[in-house]
């Protein structure tokens, strides 16, 4: 079983919203998940991003891989941290 850091489309038709999400990667998109780690709100501008950075640190250790849309929302968000 591999675990993925990856997004969960929520929201209505062109309002989309994400979950950062920790889930098997054999599991739908929008299926079953382990846990979730954050949000991502892309309608804002600049779009909006929510980690709970321990958690997905600790899952990232425990061998679970980030998507390459997560990885760079990952970036993102530790960049925006660091300047605050």
């Amino acid at each position: 079983m591999g675990l993925v850091i990856r997004l969960r489309r929520h929201g209505s038709r062109k309002k989309p919203y994400y979950r950062i999400v920790v889930a098997d990667s054999r599991s739908p998109r929008d299926g079953r998940f382990v846990e979730q780690v954050g949000t991502y709100d892309p309608s804002f501008d600049p779009p909006k991003v929510t980690i709970q950075k321990d958690n997905a640190d600790r899952w990232i250790k425990a061998g679970a891989r980030p998507s390459d849309t997560v990885r760079k929302l990952i970036k993102q968000a530790s960049s925006a941290s660091a300047s605050a």
